[in-house]
Parts: C-alpha cells; structure tokens; sequence
C-alpha cells in the first residue's frame, strides 16, 4: 500500500476514536451532571422529570441495570406525589428494557400499564407509541389481527403528528404482518410507504430493508423486472460491512434474471453470490445460491453438475430448517430426475415435495383462517385513547367440514396416475406374452431359440403369478382411495374425519404406487429384454442421493445412519443401480428400529467394487435367505413400523445385478442384522 494512503488511513482511524471518546465523554458528562442534579433536588415532580431524563440517557447507552435501578426509585416516588405521568413514562421505559432483553411477557405487561396511564392523561402519542410497540410483539407472536390492529391505530397519530421515525417502524410493522397473512398486496403498499419515509430521513438501513422487502414480494408477484430494480438498488446503498446481507441478495438477484431467461446475468449473480458466501461463511446465502444454480445448470442441461449442487442445498436445507428452500430443492431434484429418466426418483422427490407442500399450505391456512377478513375488521380501526377494548366476539368462519376442491382434484389426480401406470404395464403385459408366442413358433427350426423360448415361458409364468400376486394389494389400495372419494362426494364425513383418514389414504397410494414402479421396472427388464447402458460413475454420488431421499423415514425411526462411503468408479448402468441402492436401503430402514444403525460402504475387492448395506435389525432365517431372490416364492414381511412389502424389490435387484455382470448375495443373523452385498466390475469385461 502506498504511504500516502497509510497515512490518510491511520488518520481516518485516529479521527473516529477521538470522536467517538469525545462523544462518550459528554455523554457520561451528561449522566453525571444528572446525577448530581438529582441528588440535590426535592421529593417533587421535579426532580422525577430528571430522573426520567437520566433514565433516557442510561437507555441510549444500553446500561439497562442502572436504568431499572433509577426507574424503581422514580417509580415510588411518582405513585407518591399520584404523579401518573411519571407512571407511564417509566413503565414504557421499562417496558422497552424487557423487550430488549427478550422478556417479552414482562414487556407486554408494562406496555400495558403505561397503556393505561397514557389513556388516563388523554396522551395519544403515548398511546400511539405503546400500541406500536405491542404490535410488533403481537406480530412476531403470530398473532396478526392484535398486530395490525395496534399498529393501525398508532399509524394515524403518528401521520397526524408528522413522526416520521416512528412512521416508518410502524409501516414497516404492517408490511410484516401483511406478508406473514399471505396479503402480498398490502405488504407491498406498506413497504412502499416505510420507504418513502425513510428516504426522507436519509434511514439508509431502514431503506436497504425496505428495498429487501420490496425485492421479494416483486419476486413472489412474478414481478421480476420489478425485484431487479428493487435488488440492484438496494446493492448500490450496501457498504462492505453488509456482508450476509450481501450474500442473500445475490442469488436472489440470480433467480429473479433466471426467471426473464436473462441466464448471464443470472450466471453471474449467482456465481458472485456463491463465492462470497462462502467466503463468509452464510448458510443462507450458500443455499440459496446453489438452489437457483441447480435450476440454472438444469436448463442448460448440465445434469451431472446440478445434481451435486442440489444435494449439498439439500443437506444445508435440512439443518437450518429452511423449508421454503426446501419445497425449492425438492422440486427441482424431481424435475433433474425427470429429464435424466430415473423416474422412480422423480417419484420419491415428488412425495416428499408435496407432502412438505401440503404441510407448508395447512399452515399458511391456519393463520388464514385464525383471524378471517383481517381488512375488513381492521378497516374502521380508531386510536386508541382510552382503555382498549378486547373483542373476543368475533368469530372466525366456519371451515367447511369437506376438503377443499383442490384437495379432491389432488386424489382424483393420483388415481390417474395409478391408473396410467396400470394400463401401462397391462399393455407390457401383453407385448410380452405375444412376444414369447412369436419366439415360440420361431424356435421350432433352431435349438437356441428353442432355449430361449422355454426361458421366455418361465418369465412369462412368473409374470403371470406376479400380476397375480399384487392384483389383491392393488385392488385393496385403490379401492380404499375410491371408498373415501364415495364419502367424499356423498359429504359422508366431516373435517375431522377427513384428517384423520389422510395419512391411512397417503399409505396406500404410496404403497400402491410403489407397487406399480418395481413391477414396472421388472417388467421392463424380463419381458422387453432391457440392455443396460453402462458407463463410469462415482458409486459415492449415488449413495448419497439415495441417502438423501431417506432422511426423514430415518429421523422418525430413530435409526442411525453411517455413510462410510468413498469415492470409486463403477462400470454399469447408473439408473438400473440406483434401483438397486434404493431397494436395499429402503429395505434395511424397514427392518430397523429406534436405535438399530445402517451403514453403507464400498471398497475395491479384488480388481472389482464390492458394496455393502449393513444394518443392525432383526436380521433373516436361513430359510427365509433361500427365498429372497426368487420371484416365484413372493417372500415378503411386515417392518417393524407395520410397513407392507410386495416381495419384488430383491427379486428386481437380482435381476439388475446380473444385466450388469455382477452378483448379489446376504449375510444375515436373526436378531442380529444383515448385510446386503453388491459386486461390479470397475472397468468394462471384455467378451
């Protein structure tokens, strides 16, 4: 650094400490001669307006212990001399220690007090002033309708008043709970106002976070170029000490340009936001950044590359609880699955996405429905200047004891689905067997295909006893989603009873749509001679994903699970062993419980890969070891949460394994665990 700028640096730093001590020295200088004032005054008004000036000094510095000791004393004295202005002023005071201490219940109790007193003295700016301050405990309470309505109240007198401080808090207040009611449009005309307000105090915090706030409801309206304009603005007032505030608006940025297709400026943002979040180490801005990268990569089809972004937003997602991240990662993992094939992926993304969805929404309507038609009940709201009336009269509308239409549409809409898959594999069903007639009458002029006819005939039996097999558990799933819908459209039920059938229903599509993919992918395999496409890929990245996909079945069990994977390349057909992987965990949380631990490895066993699902559960009979593997037996039997299994899942990973050049085999112990191994090759076989 040049020493002309060294020195204009140290200058720079000498000038702040002077200032800053010359600062404090007058204000304890201040507090000093408060002190003594006070010492010499009389028991009277007097000296407790002092005393309420010295309070105020002691609050601006944050010495809140010293404060309380002076607002006691003036306390005392003011209930001595019936002086109620004191009264309130140092409950209010005392009210805004508490609140700064996080004491909220203590704080509602002496707002309320100072409330009181305010009133007695016909004081509508210190009513105001309470009521502001009650609406936003109220607010972070999650108690919107008291909120917005002591907000509101204080808002005329602080308009009339012309306190633009108090203002713009206020306004910003009502944009909160606006935005936490779902009302997006008066969250944006308020924060449109707490701007406006802070700009004419020069408030520049308080207008980075108005322009914040702006960004995102532009963003959640589909109002892009809007948020751009309110994001791009808001980095131009940002000093380099806003560094994580920094680091959320840049991806945020990177998705509202993502959303116009503007992918280079989208690119760039994001790529920013990323670097410098990790430079400071901000979860938020981290996950928020490789969400919208996974999105951008998806579009431009760098598949392997959004995949691993998405897995690491994933885990960030998890451990901060972020759950609109969440619902973001989610969907975009099942749209990456989608357009890579592996759609019995896309499936399991898609039962967590709206099972997170449908639990985010009941939330959001609850809140709705606590405190219904918020405007219209607040629409006439007065200062309050006397006692404030708690009206508990009002009561909330009726919720309907049937679901909602978009509820029905989304059972109607599962049982499509089922049905689809159903005529799908009906129509495989048949390809197959008129593919084994046709191998038949051909096989006739030579002996291998004599061979491979008698091979077709015994899949063909086997099919035949499996669509046997499942018809019964299919039938019993499907008809229970129809019996509901009966009760549901005969209004047959009533609110309660519908939730209560939710999970039993969510079950069995789950199960029967479980079903339908594993017989599918056999299916797919025996009867259309699937050729599997092998390629090089990391075995790790796959046990991660399918780990990922588990999570939640582990966490409510309360299994452990390891991952003692590495690194290492396998020679295969990716998606056909992600089935397998899937099967073989799924499997081994089935069989687990509280406490029991599943571990999953790899390591290179001579020139080849051997991978292993290791789990600590009630373990396999010998006899029953015989059984697993073979389609023709169907072995299958409860988990130890009472889930139910088809038996075709080993059967389908057997068949996998081979396709590929590998084996597959158990070890297992009753009582004491399994272990499931896997073997492959790293390279491809030459012939």
């Amino acid at each position: 650094m040049p020493l002309r700028e060294c020195v204009m640096k140290q200058s720079l730093i000498t000038f702040a400490i002077c200032l800053f001590a010359t600062l404090s020295f007058a204000q304890n200088a201040k507090i000093d001669s408060l002190t003594v004032r006070l010492a010499y005054q009389n028991q009277d008004s007097t000296k407790v307006e002092t005393s309420l000036l010295l309070i105020n000094e002691l609050y601006d510095i944050q010495e809140y212990n010293k404060a309380l000791l002076f607002i006691a004393q003036t306390s005392e004295l003011s209930k001595t001399l019936n002086y109620d202005k004191g009264l309130a002023e140092t409950s209010y005071k005392k009210a805004l220690i508490f609140n700064n201490q996080n004491k909220t219940s203590d704080a509602v109790d002496n707002f309320e007090a100072a409330r009181s007193y305010y009133s007695s003295l016909r004081d509508t700016l210190g009513v105001a002033k309470v009521n502001n301050n009650l609406g936003v405990i109220e607010i972070q309470r999650g108690n919107y309708k008291k909120g917005l309505e002591n907000s509101l109240s204080a808002i005329s007198i602080f308009e009339e008043k012309e306190l633009k401080d108090d203002l713009s808090k206020a306004y910003n207040n009502l944009a909160e709970a606006y935005y936490n009611t779902n009302m997006f449009d008066k969250a944006l005309q308020y924060n449109k106002k707490a701007l406006s307000v802070r700009e004419e105090l020069d408030d520049l915090d308080g207008m980075k976070l108005s322009l914040k706030n702006l960004g995102l409801l532009y963003a959640l309206k589909d109002d892009n170029r809007r948020s751009i304009d309110s994001y791009e603005r808001m980095l131009t007032l940002l000093s380099a000490d806003d560094t994580d505030i920094r680091g959320e608006i840049m991806p945020s940025l990177g998705r509202s340009y993502l959303a116009i297709d503007e992918l280079e400026k989208a690119s760039d943002y994001l790529r920013e936001g990323l670097a410098y979040s990790r430079r400071q180490k901000n979860d938020l801005g981290i996950l928020k950044s490789l969400n919208a990268f996974g999105e951008l990569n998806i579009n431009n089809r760098r598949y392997r590359l959004a995949e691993n972004q998405l897995l690491e937003a994933l885990k960030i997602a998890r451990r901060l609880n972020n759950d609109e991240e969440l619902l973001y990662n989610l969907r975009l993992n099942r749209d990456l699955d989608q357009k890579r094939g592996f759609y019995e992926d896309a499936f399991n993304w898609q039962n967590q996405y709206y099972e997170l969805k449908e639990r985010l929404d009941q939330e959001k309507l609850a809140k709705l429905n606590i405190e219904p038609r918020i405007e219209d009940e607040i629409a006439n709201t007065v200062p309050l200047i006397d006692t404030i009336k708690n009206d508990n009269t009002a009561t909330a509308n009726p919720i309907t004891d049937k679901p909602s239409k978009k509820d029905t549409l989304l059972i109607y809409g599962l049982i499509a689905g089922l049905v689809f898959i159903t005529a799908l594999l009906i129509f495989s069903y048949l390809k197959g067997s008129k593919d084994g007639k046709t191998v038949k009458t051909l096989s006739k002029s030579n002996k291998e295909l004599t061979t491979k006819n008698l091979q077709l005939e015994e899949v063909n039996q086997v099919k035949d006893k499996l669509f046997s097999i499942v018809s019964h558990d299919l039938k019993d799933s499907i008809s229970s989603i129809k019996a509901f819908l009966d009760l549901l459209k005969d209004g047959g039920i009533s609110k309660e009873e519908f939730n209560d059938l939710i999970p039993e229903l969510s079950e069995n599509a789950n199960n029967a749509s479980s079903l339908l993919f594993n017989l599918l992918n056999w299916s797919k395999s025996q009867m259309q001679n699937l050729q599997p496409k092998p390629e090089l890929f990391n075995i790790q990245e796959v046990f991660h994903i399918k780990m990922s996909l588990i999570e939640k079945k582990v966490s409510d069990k309360g299994i452990i699970l390891i991952d003692e994977s590495r690194r290492e390349f396998v020679y295969a057909d990716r998606s056909m062993l992600e089935i397998v992987i899937q099967n073989l965990i799924t499997n081994a949380v089935k069989f687990t419980g509280k406490g029991d631990v599943i571990t999953v490895s790899n390591q290179d066993y001579n020139g080849k890969v051997l991978i292993c699902v290791e789990d600590t559960g009630i373990g396999i009979s010998e006899e029953n070891i015989k059984k697993l593997f073979n389609a023709k037996k169907n072995f299958t039997t409860t988990g130890t949460g009472n889930e139910k299994g088809t038996g075709l899942g080993l059967t389908i990973c057997k068949d996998l394994v081979e396709l590929n050049k590998g084996r597959i085999w158990v070890e297992s112990t009753p009582n004491i665990g399994s272990k499931f191994f896997i073997e492959l090759p790293k390279a491809e076989l030459s012939e």
